[in-house]
């Protein structure tokens, strides 16, 4: 389901040196754009190693796939108040995760939302706020005690589970809000 999300880019080339190819040294840049979709038409690739001899630089290219669609990230991504706006905006439903460094608690549940981040991937969108570094959201949503997993759907929040629950519990709450 993730891929269907993803485009190839077939020009993305490696440094060579004496003839051998060498895919891991930071010749090229690739720079994908925020938006949703596969618009390629924003991306740009800086191709220093055009400087090689053309022999070289053709027995080197590498097709690689990439992968920028929001909707198919597979992790728990990091929310902060600069991105919040964003994240509560997705179309897809979102699972918020409140939490901090220090929490015993909260250590037991994040194995678990990141599972059903890569179950739901495509789905759901799933991210981490940290209370200790982002005080003003925990604060608007009155989260008092963390773990503390929100759902929001079209910017509006659903529920909220408090507390390390069992995958169970937040696996049947995602279900009421994905669209089957």
């Amino acid at each position: 389901m993730a891929m269907k999300n993803c485009f190839q880019v077939s020009s993305v080339s490696t440094t060579t040196r004496a003839g051998v190819c060498h895919p891991f040294a930071p010749v090229e840049k690739l720079q994908l754009p925020t938006c949703k979709g596969p618009n390629t038409s924003n991306l740009s690739l800086s191709s220093p190693s055009s400087s090689f001899p053309r022999s070289l630089r053709s027995r080197c290219q590498k097709s690689r796939v990439v992968c920028k669609a929001r909707e198919a990230v597979d992790a728990v991504q990091v929310a902060t108040d600069a991105s919040w706006d964003t994240v509560i905006g997705s179309d897809t439903p979102v699972l918020v995760e409140f939490w901090a460094p220090w929490c015993g608690p909260c250590k037991m549940i994040a194995p678990v939302v990141e599972e059903l981040a890569k179950e739901y991937a495509g789905k759901i969108a799933c991210y981490k706020v940290n209370t200790d570094d982002c005080p003003n959201i925990a604060t608007k949503y009155g989260i008092r005690s963390i773990p503390t997993v929100l759902f929001f759907k079209k910017g509006e929040k659903k529920e909220s589970v408090i507390g390390a629950v069992p995958k169970t519990t937040l696996s049947n709450s995602i279900d009421k809000y994905i669209d089957a």
